[in-house]
């Protein structure tokens, strides 16, 4: 990988070790689409930028497609899907699972922490990616994904994924931004010459952040953590960490969020007065209700926490996942 290559150019990073996230090249505002346009996406840019390393690949460019360049699209051709152009049927199916081969080979060195696709796409998009078939009287259907995501998805399993389509939606982005921390999280842990204690300890951390998610996951992973000892170091890694990411993926709902605030606010009861226990308790049924966003009642656990230091929930992930800076719990 090099900076002057047109396909795949990493970006210099604007923090010391930042996450490192696999992007469409357009979707940063590269000039590489197929009519020599972009697709700049200004979450992604101006808002998630300053706190990750991008590595933006461009899969078209990357077979030598060229900009501008003939349309491409998905046909069905006797059950196998192939990568065609639109006008003149050239066949880039092969090229371009090649390409994703060999990228994927090249990003097992980045330290990918999430990759971000751009929707649509016949070779970059994840989800509902037309698929044409040429028989008269047969509608596309929406069932597809890009030949390169779909490579890259089998090389990296566990690797948070998403659609800049899918990040206009709050919850939707909340989780993915989450899910790119959590990666580099359980990677770190696990990078390390880790030991039982530290897996116990970083899966205490976790408890409140999986609860949210997935309360079942969270007690299969700690029946995994119970019987660690003796376990294949590796395989214990790979399973845990596995499960751990796919637990993520389960949108925390309200019911599940409000389940964990109140948790927490028990912690509290003794030292808050009658009139602060139910300011606390009506700012949670507020959140339930939908009347005001999950960083109400967050702000005033996080300001109980400081105040009578219960170093428990301070350790939490949960109230912390992510960087406040990027504001995305003020619209949950």
């Amino acid at each position: 990988m090099t900076a002057n290559d047109p396909a795949m150019a990493a970006l210099p990073p604007e923090a010391p070790h930042p996450l490192a996230v696999g992007v469409s090249s357009c979707l940063l505002g590269q000039n590489v689409r197929w009519d020599r346009g972009h697709k700049r996406d200004s979450f992604l840019c101006d808002r998630l930028g300053p706190h990750v390393r991008y590595v933006p690949v461009c899969p078209e460019m990357g077979i030598g497609l060229g900009t501008p360049r003939e349309t491409i699209h998905l046909e069905r051709h006797d059950g196998a899907i192939r990568l065609l152009g639109t006008r003149t049927a050239t066949d880039h199916t092969g090229a371009m699972t090649a390409f994703a081969d060999s990228t994927a080979h090249l990003l097992a060195g980045e330290d990918l922490c999430g990759y971000v696709f751009k929707k649509d796409s016949p070779s970059c998009g994840l989800f509902r990616v037309r698929i044409y078939d040429p028989r008269p009287g047969h509608p596309p259907e929406r069932t597809g994904s890009g030949l390169f995501a779909a490579g890259i998805r089998a090389a990296f399993p566990d690797l948070p994924m998403e659609e800049d389509g899918r990040l206009n939606d709050p919850r939707l982005r909340e989780n993915f931004v989450e899910r790119l921390f959590a990666y580099r999280r359980v990677t770190d842990l696990f990078r390390a010459d880790w030991r039982t204690g530290d897996l116990v300890a970083f899966h205490s951390r976790e408890k409140l952040a999986l609860m949210a998610h997935s309360p079942e996951a969270y007690r299969a992973l700690g029946q995994l953590v119970a019987t660690a000892k003796g376990q294949d170091r590796t395989a214990l890694a790979a399973s845990y960490r596995s499960q751990y990411m796919a637990a993520l993926t389960k949108l925390a709902t309200p019911g599940r969020m409000t389940n964990v605030l109140n948790h927490m606010a028990g912690y509290f009861r003794r030292d808050l007065d009658s009139a602060d226990r139910q300011e606390l308790a009506d700012t949670i049924t507020e959140y339930r209700n939908g009347l005001v966003p999950l960083l109400v009642p967050l702000t005033l656990i996080r300001h109980y926490v400081r105040k009578f230091n219960v170093s428990y929930l301070a350790d939490q992930t949960f109230l912390s996942p992510h960087p406040r800076e990027l504001m995305l719990r003020n619209a949950l």
